[in-house]
């Protein structure tokens, strides 16, 4: 089957309502993250083609004051990231371009004559930056950056220059003769089946249950998990849209749409999925499906997420993982129990199967040798091999949660204050004063059903009293 050629970056065209075609090609980005576009609009798809062309050649022709030939490599780099890069990516890209642009690139290379910047010097540049070239916690990660990070800065160097070339300023691309170290993705981890079991029974003690549980039942990615409110989910059908993502942006967290347009799609929950976010929505006082318990009308954090797991998977005697590697456990376990790569694709917001092919190759192999052993058996009629004994079936999990520090919001506490005493005491706010009980019982146990008891009677004063100011 012939390739199909990529029409990224050239724009899209589209039939609308009214019969005409329209064209948009996107120009830039604004502060949160949204394309800035424009469009074209014809009666036919091929008088559209020709001005969508017309259009991407005039913002072409449209270049910016050139600079002058006796420029700093540094002037240069600020000059074409400012004018040529920074308006067409997002505010995430650009917080990534600037620290290698501004913190790194420029401090060490910014002094010298574009005209006379050489492969030497770029090369010894990237040395320092493996030897010394962090600048904060070295202490934690070690004085050097790493080799994605050396890439990434001479990635960063070469297309710059490339501009430069492309503009007369220079006759070569001084970069393109330079090596940089090799770098390798991170090895895939995937959690088994016991310690998924073993993860979310800690999960409940810890207050993250229905947060991990949808991410093992989805994978999606932690922003657009975070990005989630209630108005996404039909609690209905099960039906869960999935349309922006929460980052960390310069300090700030920041909402926008996913970043690519197979990021935005929908899934369908499973039954036991959809049971508990229905159950944990009446807990739930915020527009958000994960709320910042400081802020309730703001998104949880992804670096606390990123710290609560690492807890949750200590307490659980669980491997450490990240959080990413959640996402590759769900598409690993959808393909070995049957999911085909297409339907796996759309769900996890893969811009084609073949980068679900690529990420998981281990486990498409496996699966090919397995139907490879049917078809030998059911064309060839080859004799079948003996049968390995049937797995034993799995057991329930004796795993205890791990009790924490401290208590979930809203639970009181229980202290033992005599060999034959516990005390239990709620202390709930009313009207900005504090409201507090206590209960007393022999032993641990007697004390927690005595507390648990107190506190829905407490709850149901309040909400009594509330209803008589409110109605007064």
């Amino acid at each position: 089957m012939a390739r199909r050629k990529s029409n990224r970056g050239n724009g899209s065209i589209h039939l609308r309502k009214d019969g005409r075609w329209e064209g948009r090609y996107v120009i830039g980005y604004d502060e949160k993250g949204l394309p800035k576009t424009k469009n074209v609009l014809a009666k036919t798809k091929r008088e559209c083609e020709r001005k969508l062309k017309e259009l991407r050649a005039s913002l072409t022709r449209a270049e910016p004051e050139r600079c002058k030939a006796d420029v700093t490599f540094g002037a240069w780099l600020d000059h074409w990231y400012q004018t040529d890069c920074k308006p067409a990516i997002r505010p995430k890209t650009q917080a990534d371009y600037e620290n290698r642009v501004y913190q790194h690139i420029i401090p060490e290379l910014g002094h010298i004559p574009l005209a006379k910047l050489t492969p030497g010097d770029l090369q010894q540049f990237y040395v320092r930056l493996k030897r010394g070239g962090r600048l904060l916690r070295a202490k934690e990660y070690g004085p050097g950056l790493s080799d994605r990070m050396v890439k990434s800065c001479h990635v960063t160097c070469r297309v710059a220059l490339d501009k430069a070339v492309a503009q007369g300023l220079i006759p070569k691309n001084p970069a393109a003769a330079c090596k940089t170290p090799a770098t390798h993705p991170r090895e895939m981890q995937v959690l088994t089946q016991d310690e998924m079991r073993r993860l979310l029974i800690q999960a409940k003690e810890d207050g993250c249950y229905e947060l991990l549980l949808l991410e093992l039942s989805t994978g999606l990615r932690r922003g657009e998990l975070l990005a989630l409110q209630w108005d996404d989910l039909d609690l209905a059908t099960g039906e869960l849209r999935i349309e922006r993502q929460v980052q960390r942006v310069k300090g700030a967290l920041t909402v926008t749409q996913p970043k690519t347009r197979a990021s935005s799609r929908s899934v369908i929950l499973p039954a036991p999925t959809l049971d508990a976010l229905k159950s944990y929505r009446q807990r739930v006082d915020s527009r958000w499906m994960f709320p910042s318990p400081v802020k309730k009308d703001s998104p949880l954090d992804p670096a606390a997420v990123r710290k609560k797991l690492s807890v949750v998977l200590e307490r659980a005697g669980c491997k450490h993982v990240r959080f990413h590697d959640l996402r590759h456990t769900f598409a690993t376990n959808a393909l070995e129990h049957g999911m085909d790569v297409k339907t796996l694709s759309a769900i996890i917001g893969h811009v084609s199967s073949g980068t679900t092919l690529n990420v998981y190759a281990h486990v498409t192999d496996e699966m090919r040798r397995t139907a490879a052993k049917k078809i030998d058996r059911a064309i060839a009629k080859a004799e079948p091999r003996p049968e390995t004994p049937a797995p034993k079936k799995r057991t329930q999990t004796t795993f205890q949660a791990v009790k924490g520090k401290y208590r979930k919001p809203g639970t009181g506490y229980v202290k033992q204050i005599s060999p034959n005493c516990w005390q239990g005491r709620y202390s709930p706010k009313v009207k900005g004063k504090r409201l507090s009980r206590n209960v007393y019982a022999p032993t641990e146990a007697a004390c927690e059903a005595k507390l648990a008891e107190l506190i829905g009677q407490m709850k149901a004063e309040i909400s009594a009293v509330s209803a008589q100011d409110h109605a007064s």
